[in-house]
């Protein structure tokens, strides 16, 4: 495994750091990796793409795409 140093971080940022790592009884170190893993982990994309397969489910069929709408918009404009 990798280890990473992250150097010139604001003394706020790491005692904000420390405290969250604190309440969920973690250590700092711990608490980093979590973030982390929360921020870029593969869970992350799969979670991503789900949603977004699930809010388009709900697109009512039949409604005008995105494509038709600007035609539209452009047509209009070029009438005026």
């Amino acid at each position: 495994m990798a280890q990473l140093t992250v150097r010139n971080v604001d003394d706020a940022i790491a005692a904000a750091l420390k405290e969250r790592a604190a309440k969920a009884g973690r250590s700092a170190e711990a608490e980093h990796r979590k973030i982390l893993e929360e921020a870029l982990g593969p869970a992350r994309n799969a979670d991503f793409f789900s949603e977004a397969r699930s809010r388009r489910m709900k697109l009512v069929s039949g409604a005008p795409t995105t494509t038709e709408l600007l035609r539209a918009d452009r047509d209009r404009d070029e009438i005026r």
